[in-house]
């Protein structure tokens, strides 16, 4: 399977815990599907001081995982929501 490209897209998309409503990432994303996984090298900027864990309300937003041999989150369905 092909890697995702590094570079990526250049328009970002702001990332927000559903629960308290806290800015989680600012996201590389491409296409107009859902978020279904964060690659972590399309992450422009981590608000988050634990890995996939809000800051705000503590609540689990994802799982650490490999997606095509390169570190993502995969996000939990309903945890976050996307501007």
């Amino acid at each position: 399977m092909a890697k995702p490209n590094k570079k990526g897209p250049s328009a970002t998309v702001d990332i927000f815990c559903s629960q308290c409503k806290s800015q989680l990432f600012k996201y590389r994303k491409g296409g107009k599907g859902a978020l279904l996984k964060c690659f972590k090298e399309r992450i422009s900027r981590d608000f988050t001081t634990e890995p996939a864990i809000c800051p705000g309300c503590g609540l689990q937003f994802a799982r650490d995982t490999l997606v095509r041999g390169t570190p993502a989150f995969k996000i939990i369905g309903g945890k976050v929501f996307v501007k």
